[in-house]
């Protein structure tokens, strides 16, 4: 099953805590502070991977969290680092902020990785707070608390030609016969619920994507049928063939389905029907198809669109005011005119240069999110202002309340983690009184 879209919250390992440690040796009196340092915590890594098809794994688990690191221990040894969680998605991922939907990382290239969540810093032991006049420090740093962060992921496929045209065309026939891909073929409407894709290899190593989107119906770029969940595959295609039923031999109009997927396009994306660049007229084989193509073409160029087949591109005039659509009919039934399609196919996209032709906005830079999402919240009710939050937690913990240095340094901290600033902001007096995970202080 090919699933497209899919909504996850990531985890961060937490550091472990700094060691509050003494070195105790025989014969070595006055050892002092041998505390060591925490381990990091695992990070959150997404890693694009061309064998991962579907995000269907993540619909199943959506919660991932990764290793936290262990804490510090005596003899100056420092804590393991945690593990970090690496999650492998599709080529041609984009991962956007669950609750704006603002993009912050598209994943295009094999290999390609991406920080979704940082794991926290190892907390510092005991060890390196001693100083000339601070022998035996009774404190250490916590660890630092791993990001977290609900995000949405999306995949568009990475397919250098798109077949595109109504239901039930001859789209997935015409895919399997170019390329290797083995899709679900049926005389029915509708038969492709799944965008495939298949490589086409014309030899001494040239190759290029193709991928067969299913077909469209009018309002399919306002959401109607599969409409949305599907034109957004194609916006990263270099070159769209339109694929139609000439023999209309299901009692429609070649010209109307022509106007109509045009329009789908135009009114998704204007730049996206300019890709439109051949026109492929199948079920050739059929009666009334050459009737029909005849009348087809001569249609379009009363409105001033001219189609030319490979013979008559040939011969046209390189200085004429028109720039022709390629035609090329075929017969997917009976394989007559695909062979030279592959090599068409393959020769239109040699003028056009693999850009980043996606219509999605600019990326955001995830720190946004991390600081618009900060696990501290400093609050007011009435003379009292709260602090809470598990990186403040993680320090009150260490705090003895009885020692200076202590005190010191749990004052210094919440200074260089910005809390203290937050606190101002809410402007406190000399009666208020400063609430910090359970510990109370007077504002001076």
């Amino acid at each position: 099953m090919f699933i497209d879209q899919a909504s996850i919250e990531v985890h961060a390992g937490h550091g472990g805590d700094g060691a509050i440690s003494w070195r105790r040796e025989k014969y070595v009196p006055d050892g002092g502070p041998d505390g060591g340092d925490g381990g990091r915590g695992g990070s959150v890594i997404l890693r694009a991977d061309e064998g991962v098809r579907t995000l269907l794994d993540f619909q199943f688990h959506p919660i991932y969290k990764a290793e936290s690191g262990e804490p510090g221990r005596g003899q100056k040894q420092f804590g393991k680092a945690g593990e970090d969680l690496v999650l492998r998605v599709p080529v041609g991922t984009i991962v956007r902020e669950k609750n704006s939907g603002l993009p912050v990382a598209d994943l295009r290239h094999h290999g390609q990785e991406f920080v979704v969540a940082k794991g926290g810093l190892g907390g510092k032991g005991n060890v390196h707070f001693k100083s000339s006049t601070r022998q035996a420090p009774r404190f250490a740093k916590p660890g630092g608390s791993g990001q977290s962060i609900a995000i949405t992921l999306e995949v568009k496929l990475l397919a250098d030609v798109g077949l595109v045209g109504m239901p039930n065309v001859g789209k997935s026939t015409l895919l399997s016969i170019l390329t290797n891909a083995k899709p679900k073929i049926a005389n029915y409407h509708f038969t492709t619920l799944d965008p495939n894709l298949g490589v086409v290899d014309l030899g001494e190593g040239q190759t290029y994507i193709v991928a067969d989107i299913p077909g469209l119906i009018e309002g399919a770029s306002e959401g109607a049928g599969l409409g949305h969940d599907f034109l957004r595959h194609i916006e990263r295609t270099r070159l769209l063939a339109h694929v139609l039923d000439m023999s209309g031999s299901e009692g429609r109009d070649p010209l109307e389905d022509f106007d109509r997927i045009q329009q789908e396009l135009t009114a998704y994306n204007p730049k996206l029907a300019e890709r439109v660049k051949i026109v492929v007229a199948n079920k050739m084989d059929l009666p009334g198809a050459a009737e029909h193509l005849a009348a087809f073409r001569s249609a379009l160029r009363e409105r001033g669109i001219v189609l030319r087949t490979p013979e008559e591109q040939q011969d046209a005039d390189p200085w004429g005011e028109d720039e022709a659509m390629l035609l090329v009919t075929t017969s997917a039934a009976t394989s007559a005119g695909v062979k030279p399609l592959r090599y068409l196919l393959g020769a239109a996209l040699e003028g056009i240069e693999k850009t980043d032709l996606t219509f999605d906005e600019d990326l955001v830079p995830l720190e946004r999110f991390y600081r618009r999402n900060a696990s501290v919240r400093v609050y007011r009710e009435g003379k009292t202002i709260y602090v809470e939050g598990e990186p403040v937690k993680n320090l009150s913990k260490k705090l003895i309340i009885t020692d200076g240095a202590s005190v010191q340094f749990f004052e210094r901290s919440l200074e260089q983690m910005g809390v203290m600033d937050r606190v101002r902001d809410l402007h406190p007096d000399e009666d208020d009184v400063i609430n910090i995970e359970g510990f109370e202080f007077d504002w001076l």
